[in-house]
């Protein structure tokens, strides 16, 4: 997704912080531009969206976490209780993921895959196995993962609504970020940012965010977090 590079950045870092004063995770830094109580699960973003970037956040290097704050500003927001919302997230990052984690995250994510999109279909209204091509493609990228993942699927039956959002959602988002994070390529780095980069235009597509008045400019919430800028 495209924004607009701010001219100064904060240099993130990794987990939760007790006050602005010890340093700044990505979402700690959106509730704080939001206006809202210093914290690492703010009410203005979406709650998977939420864990996902907190993984990120944590996954990414030092050097490299930098170029994170730039998506910042699009989470301020951008949330619903659309179930969909949750299904597009979990099925987008584990399709990101499926094609270069271990062998034995594969088949979690495998499942992953099925379980969204058997959501997704139930609630569009669309047959059950009907599935979108970039899902087909993913699923072929990984054939063994792929049959016992439909196999085991089978077995397990249909997930319910909300045992989806409270449990399955949550667990295929951060199998899929630390799968990547820990996989055997070179640009582990550029797929995380990519992944939450893509799960915020997923969410974009499906949500009109509502956005707060800013409580703090840019340049301000980094001076006031205590947080150095680049």
């Amino acid at each position: 997704m495209a924004t607009d590079v701010p001219l100064s950045l904060p240099v993130l870092s990794r987990g939760k912080h007790r006050s602005p004063r010890r340093g700044a995770c990505f979402m700690e830094f959106a509730a704080f531009l939001a206006g809202e109580r210093w914290s690492d699960h703010p009410q203005c973003t979406h709650p998977l969206l939420a864990t996902l970037a907190r993984c990120v956040n944590d996954l990414t290097s030092d050097g490299a976490r930098p170029l994170l704050a730039p998506l910042i500003p699009s989470v301020i927001g951008l949330t619903s209780d659309d179930l969909r919302v949750d299904a597009r997230i979990a099925l987008v990052t584990a399709r990101a993921a499926l094609p270069v984690v271990a062998e034995e995250r594969q088949r979690v994510l495998a499942v992953g895959v099925l379980t969204s999109e058997r959501v997704l279909a139930e609630l569009d209204g669309r047959p059950d196995g009907d599935m979108e091509d970039a899902t087909i493609t993913a699923l072929r990228s990984v054939p063994h993962a792929a049959q016992w993942a439909k196999s085991f699927s089978k077995l397990a039956g249909a997930s319910r609504p909300r045992d989806f959002r409270r449990f399955a959602a949550p667990c295929i988002v951060t199998s899929a970020a630390q799968g990547v994070a820990v996989a055997c390529v070179s640009d582990r780095e550029e797929r995380l940012h990519a992944m939450l980069s893509d799960a915020i235009d997923e969410c974009l597509s499906l949500v009109r965010p509502v956005v707060p008045e800013p409580a703090h400019s840019w340049d301000d919430a980094c001076r006031l977090t205590g947080v150095a800028v680049t």
